[in-house]
C-alpha cells in the first residue's frame, strides 16, 4: 500500500488486528455477564423480600411500608438512565460500564450491611442506577464493534443475557437463601462486581485516590455491620460508640468514613478535571434533572402501588401532575438550549422514534406476563411465591432463545417483519390465555402457550434495538439505547396499572351480582362452598381480562413494528 507520491504506508499487521477484535470480544463479554447479573438482581429480591423486611424490623403484615426497596431500584434503573446514556457517549463505553459496576458495588455493600429501611432503599437505589447504566453502554459497546448490517446477533445475544438474568434471579435468591442469609446475597453482588470492574479495567495501577476509595468502603463496611466481636470490645468498641442516639453513622467510624469519603471524591475530581470539564460542557445537565424528575414522578406514581389491588399509590395524581410539570419544564429547556441531552432531530426518523413507541407497547404487555402468570398460578393452585415463580420461568427461559434467534434472524429478513413476527406470536398466545380454565397449568398445552409467549417477546428484543442504532448517528448510541430502555420500563409500568384497571372492573362487575354467604349457604354461611368458587371464578375472570388487554399492546406493536420499523431492514440505513 502506497500514499499519494507513491511512499509504501505500514498496515496493522493482522495478529494486531485480530488481538485488537479479541480483546473487544473479551471486554464485550465481560460486560454482557456484567448485565446478566444485575438483571438477576432485579428478581432476586422476589424471595428475600420477607426476610429483607425482617431484618430492618418490618413484621409481614407491613408489605407497604416495604415498597420502596423496589421501587428504589426501579427509580435508580429508570430516571438516572438517559444522563448515563449520554455520559457514555461523552467519555467512552468502558469507564462508563466500570463506574456503573462499583456504583453497583457501593450500593450492593450498603443493603448488604444495613440495618434499617432508609439504608437498604439507598443501597438498591444505588444498585439501580449501576444496574441500568450497564445496559446502553453494553448496546453501544456492540455498535461500535460491529457494522450497522452485522449487529443483529450479538445484540440479541446481549439481550439473551439480560433476560437470562430474570430467569437467574429467583433461583440464585432461592439458592443463597437456602444456605445462608440474606445479606449474603448482597455480598456475592459486591464481590462480582468488583472482579468485572478490575477485569474490564484492564491494567491495573496503584493510585491514591484508590487506596483511599477501599479504605472508605472498608470502613462503611465496618459501620454498618458493626461486627460483635470489635464492638462489644472495651477498646476496639470505642469507635462504634454513637455520639448521640443510636445510629451506626453517627460514630467515630461514621465520621471516619465520611472524611475517606470527602477526601476520595476529591482526589477523583481532581484527577478527572479535564474529562470533568468536558463532560460538563457536553452533557446538558439541566435537562437530564428536569428528564429524571419526569421519570421519577412517573416510576413513584405505579411502582408504590399493589398491582393487584390498587392502579397507583394514593399520591399517585399528584406525583403524575409534578411528571407532567417537569415534562412540560424538559420540553421547553429542549427547545431554547443548544447542547440539549437529546439532539433537535435526533429521533426524527421514523425507526428512531417508532422504536420507542414498540419498545413501550411491549413493556405494557410484557408486564401482565410478569406479574399476572403467577397471580393466575396462586390463585388457581394456591402455594407460595416460589410455585408461583417456577411456573413464570416457563416463560422467562423462552426470552433468551428468542433473543438469539432473533438476532440471527436480522440479517435475513426486515427489522419490522421480524418484531412484529415475535409480538404477534406473543398476543396470539395471550388470547389462548385469556380462556384458561382454573386448571389449565395442570397440563402440557399451559407450558407450550408459556414458551412460544416468552420466545416470541424474546424475537422482538434484537431488531428493536437494531433498528434504533441504525436509524441514529454513533456518538448518540449511548443515549438512544438508553431510551429504548425507559420507554419499555416507564410502558410497564403504565400498562400494570392500566391493565389493573381493566381486570378490577372486570372482577366487581362480576363480584356485585355473586349472591351472599346467607342466601346460597344459608344452613352454614361461614364455610359456603359456592360462594368462594364464583368469588374465585371471578378473580380468574379479572386475570383473563388483564391478558386480553396484553394481547391488544402485543397486536398493536406488531402492526407499528411493521409500518415504522422497516420491511427491508432498517440496519442498513
Amino acid at each position: 500500500m502506497t500514499d499519494a507520491a507513491g511512499t509504501p504506508q505500514a498496515q496493522p499487521a493482522k495478529d494486531d488486528r485480530s488481538d485488537a477484535g479479541r480483546a473487544a470480544r473479551i471486554r464485550l463479554t465481560l460486560a454482557a455477564i456484567a448485565v446478566a447479573f444485575a438483571a438477576a438482581d432485579t428478581y432476586v429480591v422476589v424471595l428475600a423480600l420477607p426476610d429483607m423486611m425482617a431484618g430492618v424490623g418490618l413484621s409481614a403484615d407491613e408489605l407497604q411500608r416495604a415498597a420502596p426497596i423496589i421501587s428504589g431500584f426501579l427509580l435508580g434503573y429508570i430516571a438516572v438512565l438517559p444522563l448515563i446514556g449520554r455520559i457514555a457517549d461523552v467519555v467512552g463505553r468502558t469507564p462508563v460500564l466500570v463506574g456503573a459496576l462499583l456504583l453497583f458495588a457501593v450500593g450492593s455493600l450498603i443493603t448488604a450491611g444495613a440495618y434499617d429501611l432508609s439504608l437498604v432503599v439507598t443501597g438498591r437505589f444505588l444498585q439501580g442506577v449501576g444496574g441500568g447504566g450497564l445496559v446502553p453502554a453494553t448496546l453501544a459497546l456492540v455498535a461500535d464493534l460491529w457494522p450497522a448490517e452485522r449487529r443483529g446477533m450479538p445484540l440479541g445475544v446481549v439481550g439473551a443475557v439480560q433476560e437470562l438474568g430474570s430467569v437467574l434471579g429467583p433461583l440464585l435468591g432461592a439458592a443463597v437463601l437456602a444456605v445462608a442469609d440474606w445479606r449474603y446475597i448482597f455480598w456475592l453482588n459486591l464481590v462480582v462486581a468488583v472482579v468485572l470492574a478490575l477485569l474490564l479495567r484492564g491494567r491495573w495501577r496503584p493510585r491514591l485516590s484508590g487506596a483511599v476509595g477501599v479504605l472508605a468502603c472498608l470502613a462503611l463496611g465496618l459501620t454498618l455491620t458493626a461486627p460483635e466481636r470489635l464492638a462489644s470490645g472495651v477498646t476496639l468498641g470505642l469507635p462504634f460508640v454513637p455520639f448521640t442516639g443510636t445510629s451506626r453513622l453517627l460514630t467515630p467510624i461514621g465520621l471516619a468514613t465520611l472524611v475517606l469519603a470527602v477526601i476520595w471524591l476529591g482526589l477523583v475530581l481532581w484527577r478527572a478535571h479535564g474529562h470533568l470539564a468536558r463532560v460538563l460542557s457536553q452533557v446538558d445537565l439541566v435537562g437530564a434533572l428536569l428528564l429524571a424528575l419526569a421519570l421519577a414522578g412517573v416510576v413513584l406514581a405505579f411502582a408504590t402501588a399493589d398491582p393487584e389491588r390498587e392502579l397507583m399509590s394514593p399520591a399517585g395524581p399528584w406525583l403524575l401532575i409534578g411528571a407532567a410539570v417537569f415534562a412540560v419544564g424538559f420540553a421547553v429547556w429542549q427547545r431554547r438550549t443548544a447542547a440539549a441531552i437529546v439532539p433537535r432531530g435526533l429521533l426524527g426518523a421514523r425507526p428512531a422514534w417508532g422504536s420507542l413507541v414498540v419498545s413501550f407497547l411491549i413493556g405494557c404487555a410484557l408486564i401482565a406476563a410478569l406479574v399476572d402468570v403467577p397471580v393466575f398460578a396462586r390463585t388457581t393452585q394456591g402455594g407460595g411465591q416460589l410455585a408461583a415463580a417456577l411456573v413464570l420461568l416457563r416463560f422467562l427461559i423462552a426470552l433468551p432463545i428468542g433473543a438469539v434467534v432473533g438476532g440471527w434472524l436480522t440479517r435475513r429478513h426486515g427489522l419490522g417483519l421480524i418484531t412484529g413476527a415475535g409480538l404477534a406470536l406473543s398476543g396470539a398466545m395471550f388470547v389462548l390465555m385469556a380462556f384458561w380454565s382454573r386448571t389449565a397449568l395442570d397440563h402440557w398445552p399451559a407450558t407450550v402457550v408459556l414458551l412460544v409467549c416468552g420466545f416470541g417477546f424474546g424475537l422482538a428484543l434484537s431488531p428493536l434495538n437494531t433498528a434504533m442504532l441504525g436509524a441514529t448517528p454513533a456518538d448518540s448510541h449511548g443515549l438512544v439505547s438508553a431510551l429504548v430502555v425507559v420507554a419499555r420500563m416507564v410502558g410497564m409500568l403504565v400498562g400494570v396499572s392500566a391493565l389493573t384497571a381493566i381486570g378490577l372492573r372486570r372482577y366487581y362487575a362480576i363480584a356485585d351480582g355473586i349472591k351472599s354467604p346467607n342466601e346460597l349457604c344459608p344452613s352454614s354461611p361461614t364455610n359456603c362452598r359456592p360462594f368462594l368458587d364464583a368469588l374465585l371464578d371471578a378473580a380468574v375472570s379479572q386475570v383473563h381480562a388483564i391478558f386480553a388487554g396484553a394481547a391488544i399492546c402485543a397486536f398493536l406493536a406488531a402492526v407499528l413494528s411493521v409500518l415504522l420499523l422497516g420491511r427491508r431492514g432498517a440496519a442498513h440505513t
